[in-house]
């Protein structure tokens, strides 16, 4: 925003000067982008009168006048602009005087007359770019006095760069109460008088949209004369701010969004069709605006509409067709509170952004629209003339918002901004600042204005305090911090070694989104509920994942399409479960997953190459759980998942839960996700894990250990793991391993069964062995494995 600093000075004036202001601004949050002085470096231009004006005798497009510059003779100037006539005030660089770019005015003659001095534009004052004749000056200009003094144009245009939380300085208003607070200087509003209505015509408001519009203001106007200019004095003040000026009309709106940072609109009344509502767009309603475009509304615009059109999307851009134009007689003048939610980002979808909009969607006061209304009215019937009718207000009070109560505590004021502030202090600040203050026994309970839209957590109010007392002052503390020793505990096992052991055996880490595309996740969990986020990222990305499946599936289609044909990807992470009895309707689920495809082992010219397999992702399980202990704990059984083969899924389970599953992806999926070749997947809850035993240093057996061969058929359903436990049992102290060193169907077994070879190696840490001790326990497995599994030795 750029604003005159002169016109701030008029509210509010610091005894510091344009460069301490500037610095002041910028520590308060409200940072300066640039400062530039209203008009170019001149001198020696005065404010003259064209007492005589004619045609030059020999060039058609010149005139020769006399202008009384308060000197006791007149000055015959020869004039080029077209709009110069006498009785005109203008700027007359006399004799001697320097113009931008060091342009030295001196005596001449233009085809034989004599010229001396020279009636300036804007341009040549260095006030414009471009300008179309001669500056006209107001009839009440003094004659002589200097134009830099009668324009005040030792001014400067600051332009301040606002973060979108600080809409109540979009405006001089704003911005002089900022500078007041900082300075502790009160603030000189000009005086808004309430104009009596001379006519009685008004317009009836209905607000069909009153959550997006709760308060909607208007007031007709009656025989205005544009024909009439804005005045200098206006069009200046809208010059210094950047804004140009087109009508009297606009340049009153302009001047008062720019004053009060509030923005207003007029509507040719002759245009409207009955009465006014402010309502959301119809589908395929069509709008023509102010700069010739037309558009089609979504639904969820807002509209201010007569009976039978749309007359402008509310808060953004007006109509053609309802537009003032200089055929204009009567006036519809609008002055409405517009939540910011509902104009947010509508702008944009429209490929505009306007100031109204700029201000609407970061918040404008809910409170000053009547004086805006005021403002504006008195403006128009000094400048244009008319007649004003009564204001007509619409208003929803349970839709306006309100000003947050914030309590804040003196002991979180000091842990925050480590200096103590004194409490009397700390009330004036925030009294300054317009919050409504009470001190309690603990601090402060603060009311906010509806205006501070950035202020609703004590935090805000902390940062508020410190804004004001100044960081600067603020001493440099260095933080000081007591060193404590971590608790470790040897039991517990943590997240980082499970990484190291993947990594170890040729994992890599991937991270991905714990938001998936649902339709992925639909393919590998048809017909699970999912947590659908309300305001996604992208469409892609717009569920929780279930699983950490579906992320490490597109890491290795990913990486597929790069020419990578084998992956090893493992991740940690969470699981999000809709939960109606968890907190938030969601189960957060700590888990670690991994994924292979490929070749068991990188090329090699000493290795034969081989695809990994589903014995393989299971052996990195399998060193996973021996992490904890406790792997004999675990059980893998053949189970079923949507996501896997079937008959190539395995369900892992602790103590009768199941915490996880492994197996080779199901074709169908493969498929549908594009994976190549086959991809091997597992998952753990690492809750399953717990605490893990605490090794504990044995002595090794002096004696010799003795191994046992067994060859034992028994049926094909029969599973290893079952063996083993049984085995065990029977060992107790004496075995020390137990291997499964060949599985034999075939000629010699009988169909429906099959042959383990079964390695059994003995020993005592108190003695040697012999063979009838040996015998005992081999025949006491025979006999359990008879008995359990209807085993028999192999011939």
């Amino acid at each position: 925003m750029k604003f005159s600093e002169m016109w701030l000075r008029q509210w509010v004036n610091p005894a510091i000067d344009t460069a301490a202001l500037s610095e002041q601004l910028s520590m308060a949050g409200l940072e300066v982008d640039g400062i530039e002085p209203v008009a170019g470096v001149f001198n020696g231009v005065v404010v003259g009168e064209v007492v005589a004006c004619g045609p030059h005798p020999d060039a058609d497009k010149l005139q020769i006048t006399r202008v009384n510059i308060g000197q006791p003779e007149l000055l015959d100037i020869v004039c080029g602009a077209r709009n110069c006539r006498q009785g005109l005030k203008v700027a007359v660089a006399v004799v001697g005087a320097v113009l931008p770019g060091d342009f030295v005015i001196k005596k001449a003659k233009l085809r034989g007359q004599p010229s001396n001095g020279m009636l300036c534009s804007f341009s040549e004052l260095g006030m414009a770019d471009d300008s179309d004749g001669i500056m006209e000056l107001p009839s009440d200009a003094p004659v002589g006095i200097n134009i830099r003094q009668y324009l005040e144009l030792d001014d400067h245009t600051i332009e301040v760069d606002l973060t979108p939380n600080r809409a109540d300085c979009l405006g001089i208003k704003g911005l002089a109460r900022e500078v007041g607070v900082l300075n502790k200087l009160s603030v000189c509003q000009p005086e808004i008088e309430t104009v009596a209505p001379t006519i009685t015509e008004q317009k009836l408001i209905k607000l069909s949209a009153a959550e997006a519009c709760p308060r909607y203001l208007g007031r007709i106007i009656k025989d205005i004369d544009l024909s009439k200019s804005s005045p200098l004095w206006l069009t200046e003040k809208l010059r210094r701010c950047g804004v140009r000026s087109i009508d009297p009309v606009v340049d009153v709106t302009n001047y008062v969004l720019l004053e009060l940072g509030h923005p207003m609109h007029a509507f040719d009344l002759d245009e409207l069709a009955g009465d006014i509502d402010v309502r959301y767009a119809r589908e395929g309603e069509k709008l023509v605006l102010l700069d010739e475009t037309e558009i089609e509304l979504k639904s969820n615009t807002l509209l201010i509409a007569d009976n039978e059109k749309a007359l402008a999307m509310a808060g953004i851009f007006g109509g053609l067709q309802s537009g003032v134009t200089d055929k204009t007689k009567h006036i519809f003048l609008e002055s409405a509170f517009f939540s910011p939610l509902a104009i947010a980002g509508k702008a944009r979808q429209y490929g505009l952004h306007t100031d109204a909009s700029h201000r609407y969607e970061r918040g404008v006061d809910p409170e000053l629209q009547r004086s805006a209304m005021e403002r504006a009215t008195a403006l128009l019937l000094d400048i244009v003339g008319g007649k004003a009718g009564p204001i007509v207000e619409a208003v929803a009070p349970e839709y306006l918002p309100k000003g947050a109560e914030i309590s804040l505590s003196e002991a979180k004021l000091l842990r925050l901004l480590g200096h103590a502030i004194a409490k009397p202090e700390v009330t004036d600040i925030l009294t300054r600042l317009g919050l409504t203050v009470s001190e309690t026994d603990q601090g402060w309970q603060v009311i906010v204005p509806g205006y501070r839209f950035d202020i609703s957590i004590s935090e805000d109010l902390i940062e508020e305090i410190a804004r004001v007392y100044g960081y600067n002052n603020i001493p440099n503390v260095a933080p000081q911090g007591a060193l404590s020793m971590r608790k470790f505990s040897e039991a517990e096992l943590s997240v980082q070694r499970m990484r190291d052991l993947l990594a170890d055996r040729g994992y890599q880490e991937a991270i991905t989104y714990s938001f998936v595309d649902p339709k992925v996740q639909q393919v590998l969990f048809p017909g699970q509920q999912a947590l659908v986020l309300p305001n996604p990222i992208s469409a892609d990305m717009s569920a929780m994942r279930l699983n950490l499946w579906p992320g490490l599936l597109q890491a290795v289609q990913h990486n597929q399409n790069r020419q990578q044909s084998r992956l090893r990807f493992f991740e940690y992470g969470l699981k999000f479960i809709p939960d109606a009895a968890a907190e938030g309707g969601v189960r957060q689920v700590e888990v670690i997953g991994g994924v292979i495809v490929g070749s068991l082992s990188n090329e090699h010219w000493a290795m034969a190459e081989r695809p990994a397999d589903f014995y393989d992702i299971k052996g990195d399980v399998e060193a996973l759980l021996s992490l904890t202990s406790a792997a004999t704990e675990f059980s893998f059984s053949s189970g079923e998942h949507s996501a896997l083969h079937p008959g190539q899924t395995a369900l892992i389970s602790r103590a009768g839960k199941t915490v996880g599953y492994l197996g080779a992806l199901h074709p169908e999926a493969e498929r549908k996700l594009g994976i190549k070749g086959k991809a091997y997947l597992f998952e753990l809850e690492l809750a399953a894990f717990g605490q893990r035993a605490i090794v504990e240093a044995a002595d090794l057996s002096k004696y010799p250990a003795n191994r046992r061969d067994l060859a034992v058929v028994v049926k094909s359903d029969v599973r290893f793991a079952d063996i083993t436990a049984s085995i065990k049992k029977v060992g107790v102290n004496q075995l020390v391993d137990l291997k499964l060193f060949d599985v034999y169907t075939g000629q010699g077994v009988a169909d429906g069964y099959k042959s383990l070879a079964i390695a059994l190696t003995l020993q005592d840490k108190t003695r040697t062995l012999e063979d009838k001790d040996i015998q005992v326990v081999v025949n006491q497995v025979v006999s359990v494995l008879k008995d359990e599994f209807d085993a028999t030795l192999r011939d």
